[in-house]
C-alpha cells in the first residue's frame, strides 16, 4: 500500500451521530385491528379447506354409488 492511501484514511473523523433517540410508541388500535384481519384471514382458509373437504368426500361418495 501507498503512504497516500493510509494518509487519506487516517483523516476520516467520525463526527457524533445527530439522531435523536426517541421512544417508539406503539398504537394499541392499530395492533388489534391488524390481529382482527389476520384472524379474519385465518377463518377463510378454514373455511375454503373444510369445504373443499367436504366436497371431495360427496364426490368420492357419488362415485362409489
Amino acid at each position: 500500500m501507498s503512504t497516500e492511501s493510509l494518509n487519506r484514511t487516517s483523516e476520516i473523523v467520525e463526527t457524533p451521530s445527530q439522531y435523536v433517540v426517541t421512544p417508539k410508541r406503539v398504537n394499541v388500535d392499530v395492533l388489534k385491528q391488524r390481529l382482527l384481519e389476520e384472524k379474519k384471514k385465518e377463518k377463510v382458509k378454514r373455511t375454503i379447506i373444510l369445504s373443499s373437504v367436504i366436497v371431495s368426500l360427496g364426490a368420492l361418495t357419488m362415485l362409489t354409488y
